[in-house]
């Protein structure tokens, strides 16, 4: 097949890499345009560009697809099948028509569940005992296109939603892996989705990440493992920030008011409004991540009051 892919970051890169070791042509990847990043905000290319250009793909950068001579060029292009993977732009209706097979979408969930833009952290943040990768047509609702293929993976205890990124990345690719053949020969019967079960992952927001410890513990663990590696969960201490990295929640109670550190020695443990949560990794700003236990070696924090006051 002639395949064009779209696709932008690191989520992108094994289904790319995947499809550069079958027998099909890849003639073209499309991603976003290089944006600035580092301390100098130096131009830099997107991850999917950097594979691209490394196996020698020719890349397009449009900023969008809706101008007509950018649609003329993806005809030009004449590909049987469109992969799209986190592009991050949304594909007009006449784009869609332009692929013989169509285009089809790698999306980190179990669809109906988790239509939008964060998929892999709320499952984190609803406690989901499983998540997964779901293949489908793209049309122009947001993720409510025909399954083709799902893929379920379970989620660890304690994993971070970065973690979890990159086992779906891998997951995705071996989805796309295993119904090329059948997309290939038309042997493929697509699922309508189930919209009385659709669920939406909205996009992650910077507020969100501030604990409140009035919450129980499990549910503030899941925010602390929901949002790393970003925004990371914070609290306020003293007259400056605590980004929490990682925490977990202990099955036992505590008298002291809620985000009252513990006095224990050796662990960093916080009263909640039900449980206590144990934080395991923090930063302060300016200094690097380290264990609670090597924080504790610089800071005292026995019957202290963390987030901000009532």
């Amino acid at each position: 097949m002639r395949i064009v892919f779209a696709g932008t970051p690191e989520f992108a890169v094994p289904p790319l890499q995947m499809l550069l070791g079958t027998g099909h042509r890849i003639v073209a990847v499309y991603t976003q345009p290089d944006r600035p990043a580092g301390r100098g905000r130096k131009l830099t290319p997107s991850p999917v560009k950097q594979v691209a250009t490394a196996h020698h793909i020719p890349v397009f950068q449009p900023p969008t697809l809706k101008a007509e001579e950018d649609q003329a060029q993806l005809r030009a292009l004449e590909p049987d099948v469109l992969v799209v993977v986190a592009y991050g732009l949304i594909l007009p209706k006449a784009v869609l028509e332009i692929p013989r097979l169509g285009c089809v979408n790698i999306h980190a969930s179990l669809l109906p569940r988790w239509r939008g833009a964060a998929p892999i952290q709320r499952s984190v943040l609803a406690g989901d005992a499983e998540t997964g990768i779901t293949l489908m047509y793209i049309e122009p609702r947001l993720d409510a296109g025909p399954m083709l293929y799902k893929k379920t993976c379970r989620i660890a205890r304690l994993e971070t939603a970065g973690e979890l990124h990159d086992r779906l990345a891998q997951l995705g690719a071996e989805a796309l892996a295993e119904i090329l053949p059948d997309l290939e020969t038309g042997n493929i019967r697509p699922e309508i989705q189930d919209e009385a079960q659709v669920t939406y992952a909205a996009k992650l927001e910077k507020a969100e990440a501030v604990l409140d410890w009035t919450l129980p513990a499990l549910e503030l663990e899941r925010r602390v493992r929901a949002f790393n590696p970003w925004p990371v969960a914070e609290t306020q201490w003293r007259d400056t920030t605590l980004r929490v990295w990682l925490a977990e929640a202990l099955d036992e109670t505590a008298r002291a008011a809620p985000g009252t550190v513990l006095d224990r020695e050796r662990t960093l443990d916080v009263a909640t409004g039900q449980g206590v949560l144990r934080l395991l990794e923090v930063q302060l700003p300016g200094a690097k991540r380290v264990a609670a236990r090597d924080f504790l070696n610089a800071y005292s924090l026995k019957t202290e009051r963390l987030g901000r006051p009532a």
